[in-house]
C-alpha cells in the first residue's frame, strides 16, 4: 500500500511540473567580486547605485553588463 501511494504521489508531482524552459532575466549592471580562489560576478542589478551598495564594504567593482539588451518599448498606433 505504501508503494502504491508513493507512485501516485510521484505521478501527481510529475504531472504538475512546468516543463516550459525559463528565460533568464538580464539586468544592466554587474558586480564583480574578487577572492582568494579567483572571483565571481552577479549581473542582477537594475541600476549603478544598487550595485555599488552591494559591493560597498566587501570589495569589488561595478560594470555594465555586456550581455544586456534593453527591451524595445512598443508604440501603439492610434488611427
Amino acid at each position: 500500500m505504501r508503494y502504491a501511494f508513493a507512485i501516485v504521489a510521484m505521478a501527481a508531482a510529475m504531472l504538475t511540473m512546468d516543463t516550459r524552459p525559463s528565460a533568464a532575466q538580464q539586468y544592466p549592471w554587474c558586480a564583480y567580486y574578487s577572492g582568494r580562489s579567483g572571483g565571481t560576478y552577479n549581473c542582477g542589478f537594475v541600476n549603478f547605485k544598487q550595485c555599488q551598495a552591494t559591493v560597498n564594504g566587501i570589495g569589488g567593482y561595478c560594470q555594465r553588463n555586456p550581455a544586456y539588451v534593453a527591451q524595445q518599448k512598443t508604440r501603439r498606433v492610434v488611427r
